[in-house]
C-alpha cells in the first residue's frame, strides 16, 4: 500500500478513537457535576456546564496557531504524538477532581495541549499527492464525524456500567492507545525543511504574510461562520426536539436520532464530495455545499414534526459533509511553502473561535426569542457565507457558468 494511503487510514481510526474517546463523557457534563461533584442547584449546574464545555475552545483559540509554528519546524506526527498523550494525561486527572473549578482548569489545560486533528489535517495534506487531498480530507472528516456520532452513545452506555469518573479514566486510556498506534505506524515523508521551519518561526511577519495571500483570509472567516453556525444551534436541539415530540416518552432516543441524522450524512458524503471536489476543484464545492446548508437548514425553524426535522438534517448533513474538507483544501493549496501548519493553525483557532461563541449567543437568542430563530440566525449566516465565497472565489462566474464547469469537469 502506498505510504499515504496507509498513513490515511491509520489516521482515520486514529481520529475515530479520539473523537470517539473525547464525546464519552463531555455531553454528560451536567450529570457528572450533579451525580460526582454534589451539585444540587440547576441554574448552577447550566452555568458550569457553559464555563466548563467552552473553556476548552478558548484556550485552543489561543495556543492553535503556536503548535502551528513549532510544527512547521519540528514536523506534524509529532504535534499528534504531544497532543494525544497530553489530553490523556489531563483527561484522566479529570475524573479525579473534587469541585468544578478544578475540572474547569482541566478543561482550560486541554484547550492548551489540544490539536490531535488540526495535527492529523495538516500531516495527511503535507503528505498527500495534490490530486487526492479533497479526498484523503473527506475520508478524515468522515472519520471525526464517526467518532462524534458514536461517542455519545457509548458514553451513555458506559455510564450505565460505571461512574463518570471511571469514564474520564477509559477516555484516557483511548487517547494513550489512539497516541500509540500514530507512533508505531504514521510515517511522516514530506517532514518540514529545517530552513523553512526556522525562518517560519523566527518571522515577526508570518501572520502578515500569511493575511496578505487571497483567499486565506476568506477562508479562515467562511470556518468560523460555518463553525458559529452550526454550534449555535446543536447544543439546543435536545429541547427543540422536547417541544416537536409532544411526548415524555423516549424523548432522549428521538433526540439522539434527530442529532445523530445529519452525522451520519456528512460521515457518508464527506469522502464523495472531497472525491469529486479533487475533480471539479474544491471551491465549487464549498461553495454549492454552503448554498445546500442553507436551503435545508432554513425549514428547520417552522417544522411542526420529528419526521419532518429529520429529513432536512439529513439532506443538511449531506452539504456540511462537504464544508470543512473544501476549507482545508484549499487551505494547504494556497498556504506559503514552509507554513503549512501555521496556517492550519489560524484557520482552526478560527473555528475554535466559531465553537465558542455560537453556543453562548445561541444561548442568550433562544432565551430571548425561543429556539426557532437560531435556525434562521444560522441560515442567514450560511447565506452571507456563500455571497461571501461566490464573491472572494467565484468574482467573474455566473450562476450559469458555474453549472457548465460542475457539469464538464465531473466527467
Amino acid at each position: 500500500m502506498e505510504i499515504w494511503k496507509r498513513n490515511l487510514y491509520i489516521l482515520w481510526f486514529a481520529q475515530f478513537m479520539a473523537t470517539a474517546a473525547m464525546n464519552l463523557v463531555v455531553p454528560f457534563l451536567p450529570l457528572y457535576l450533579a451525580q460526582d461533584l454534589g451539585m444540587t442547584d440547576p441554574g448552577q449546574i447550566q452555568n458550569w456546564t457553559g464555563l466548563i464545555f467552552g473553556a476548552n475552545f478558548l484556550t485552543a483559540f489561543i495556543f492553535s496557531p503556536i503548535w502551528g509554528k513549532i510544527a512547521d519546524r519540528a514536523g506534524r506526527k509529532i504535534m499528534i504524538i504531544r497532543s494525544g498523550f497530553g489530553m490523556a494525561l489531563v483527561t484522566v486527572f479529570m475524573g479525579l477532581v473534587t469541585s468544578p473549578a478544578q475540572l474547569l482548569g482541566l478543561r482550560l489545560l486541554n484547550g492548551v495541549v489540544a490539536g490531535f486533528i488540526p495535527a492529523a489535517i495538516a500531516l495527511v495534506s503535507t503528505n498527500t499527492p495534490k490530486e487526492r487531498v479533497g479526498y484523503s480530507l473527506g475520508i478524515l472528516q468522515s472519520g471525526a464525524v464517526a467518532g462524534t456520532i458514536l461517542g455519545p452513545l457509548l458514553g451513555g452506555l458506559f455510564a450505565e456500567w460505571m461512574s463518570f469518573r471511571q469514564i474520564f479514566i477509559v477516555t484516557g486510556i483511548l487517547l494513550f492507545f489512539a497516541t500509540v498506534l500514530v507512533i508505531a505506524t504514521v510515517k511522516e515523508i514530506n517532514k518540514p525543511h529545517p530552513n523553512n521551519g526556522t525562518k517560519a518561526v523566527k518571522s515577526a511577519g508570518d501572520f502578515k504574510r500569511i493575511m496578505a495571500i487571497s483567499p486565506l483570509p476568506s477562508l479562515f472567516l467562511t470556518g468560523f461562520l460555518i463553525q458559529f453556525a452550526i454550534m449555535s444551534t446543536n447544543p439546543f436541539m435536545t429541547a427543540y426536539v422536547q417541544d416537536l415530540w409532544h411526548s415524555t416518552q423516549f424523548v432522549s432516543l428521538v433526540a439522539g436520532f434527530v442529532i445523530s441524522c445529519s452525522g451520519i450524512a456528512t460521515m457518508l458524503f464527506s469522502p464523495l464530495l472531497g472525491k469529486w471536489g479533487d475533480k471539479v476543484g474544491s471551491k465549487y464545492i464549498l461553495l454549492f455545499s454552503l448554498l445546500g446548508t442553507t436551503i435545508f437548514l432554513i425549514p428547520q425553524a417552522v417544522v411542526h414534526d420529528i419526521w419532518t426535522l429529520m429529513i432536512f438534517r439529513f439532506l443538511m448533513g449531506m452539504c456540511l459533509g462537504g464544508l470543512v474538507p473544501s476549507v482545508n483544501a484549499l487551505i494547504q493549496k494556497f498556504a506559503p511553502q514552509g507554513m503549512e501548519s501555521l496556517t492550519f493553525g489560524y484557520s482552526n483557532s478560527a473555528l475554535f473561535l466559531g465553537n465558542l461563541l455560537g453556543p453562548i449567543i445561541g444561548g442568550v437568542l433562544s432565551a430571548a426569542y425561543g429556539i426557532n430563530c437560531l435556525f434562521l440566525l444560522a441560515g442567514t449566516l450560511f447565506l452571507i457565507n456563500t455571497i461571501w465565497v461566490k464573491i472572494k472565489l467565484h468574482p467573474h462566474e455566473s450562476p450559469r457558468s458555474l453549472l457548465e464547469h460542475m457539469r464538464y469537469n465531473q466527467h
